[in-house]
């Protein structure tokens, strides 16, 4: 089901920050920004970082890449928890992140 795109940055920061209330994650800093290799980045003091590129994509891509960053806070790696809490926030997320791996522009997201 596509969502359609983001209206600006704005929007995006607005999602980031009702999915960070819901899955109880103090933001600290964020950003949208270029970025080469990358879709995002966390770091573990709460500093959030996403790729411009995703306001040209739906919003159903950018909210999982929301919650996968978020997620990271959680479990930091992409094992049994953060499967678990992906599809407790997302239900079939593994059908978006198949959308998002078959894009061309980034090589690098699942390094995450």
């Amino acid at each position: 089901m596509a969502m359609g795109k983001w209206k600006d940055k704005a929007e995006f920061k607005n999602r980031v920050y009702h999915f960070a209330d819901k899955v109880d994650i103090p933001v600290n800093s964020l950003a949208l920004r270029p970025m080469r290799n990358k879709w995002a980045s966390c770091s573990t003091n709460g500093n959030l970082n996403f790729n411009s590129e995703l306001l040209e994509l739906d919003r159903e891509i950018g909210d999982y890449v929301i919650l996968h960053e978020l997620l990271h806070f959680r479990a930091p790696n992409h094992g049994k928890l953060w499967k678990n809490l992906m599809t407790a926030y997302l239900g079939d997320y593994e059908n978006i992140e198949r959308k998002l791996k078959t894009l061309k522009t980034k090589v690098d997201f699942i390094s995450l």
